[in-house]
């Protein structure tokens, strides 16, 4: 099967990028080498093109009603230029998706994990009721996320929309190097960013391109790939669709109570979610410091005096940290921070102790 390709596919071959089967794209894993890559984010700006990543349009009158009812967080607190992190739940509790919500004014816009985009949108549309009209749109869009302490100097050249106005999880629609432009102050960094949704064709990809690189030359910036993309979201402690939540998950055990809001009505997966915070958790999601650079890889056991306790999701080593770093789900009473814990690591036990995430602290 052909891979999709995104509009700057060709710029990151001819940029030398190691490009890699990633939900059906041909995607830059690194181009430079993902430590430096990390640390050109931390430090300065760099640019990632997730143009993989899925868009649905959802328009209608009961629009709002139906992503009340199919999401966790509470819809009711959008309003037009606000987004909003949330997740869709099975009737089982169990995640189908997290997701970021786009109140667009007469319309909302829904961005989904790539490698989920077909069954969320199955899923949506397997419930849909009311006037409520659900269309699938990642076709029509490319996507960059600009990030780093420098994105905004280096984007504010590119656009008379004031950037510093735009708060955390806000958004705002205007020209960016003369291209019309969602510019959205979200990413997955834990820095200073910006996710920029313009028109799919080539040539606005080409120009927003060349022009953001152009503005950015004298902070150094650089593309990134989808591995510092991976490093960078860990050393926040963000979860990662597959790794850390799936359908086996459940938000209050992922530890994504604050965005699951009980008490706003009905919604898909909410008794089962009630009745799990009532009874008590079982196993919660935690982050760990290894004390050596030895890699917890997803699946490793993790253990407490030789007995079995939970398992690893999400293991890297820290370029910022300098150290081995990972997230797991262990057993409620395990999961206490400062408890000493072990990875284990191909049949040998690696000490290790629990912490709170974010690994790294951002103001």
């Amino acid at each position: 099967m052909t891979m999709k390709k995104t509009a700057f596919t060709e710029i990151h071959r001819s940029l030398g990028a190691k490009l890699v089967d990633f939900a059906g794209f041909e995607m830059p894993v690194q181009y430079s080498g993902i430590i430096d890559e990390h640390l050109t984010v931390r430090n300065s700006v760099g640019v990632f093109d997730v143009t993989h990543m899925g868009e649905f349009i959802v328009r209608g009158k009961d629009a709002s009603a139906f992503l009340q009812r199919m999401t966790i967080n509470d819809v009711s607190k959008l309003f037009e230029g606000r987004v909003q992190y949330s997740a869709l739940c099975y009737d089982n509790g169990g995640i189908v998706d997290d997701l970021l919500v786009y109140h667009c004014g007469d319309h909302y816009m829904l961005v989904v994990n790539a490698s989920n985009t077909p069954k969320d949108f199955e899923w949506l549309k397997s419930h849909l009721s009311g006037d409520v009209d659900l269309q699938d749109r990642s076709d029509a869009y490319s996507l960059l996320a600009v990030q780093g302490p420098r994105s905004l100097a280096t984007l504010q050249k590119l656009t008379k929309v004031n950037l510093s106005s735009i708060e955390y999880y806000h958004f705002v629609r205007g020209m960016l190097a003369g291209v019309d432009t969602i510019i959205s102050r979200t990413g997955y960094t834990g820095e200073l960013g910006f996710e920029l949704y313009f028109a799919a064709d080539a040539a606005p990809g080409k120009k927003v391109w060349d022009a953001v690189f152009e503005a950015g030359k004298e902070f150094g910036i650089k593309p990134i790939g989808l591995g510092a993309r991976d490093t960078l979201r860990l050393e926040m402690g963000y979860c990662l669709y597959g790794s850390d939540i799936d359908q086996t998950t459940n938000p209050l055990e992922a530890g994504l109570g604050w965005i699951t809001k009980l008490s706003k009505g009905d919604f898909v997966g909410k008794n089962v979610i009630a009745k799990v915070k009532k009874e008590g958790l079982k196993r919660k999601l935690v982050g760990f410091d290894l004390s050596e650079k030895a890699v917890a890889r997803h699946g490793y056991p993790l253990a407490v005096n030789g007995s079995e306790v939970g398992h690893v999701t999400s293991g890297t080593f820290s370029p910022t940290l300098e150290r081995a770093i990972g997230l797991g789900y262990v057993a409620t009473g395990f999961d206490e921070v400062g408890k000493s814990i072990q990875v284990v690591i191909r049949g040998r036990q690696v000490a290790a102790s629990i912490v709170n995430p974010p690994f790294v602290q951002k103001s």
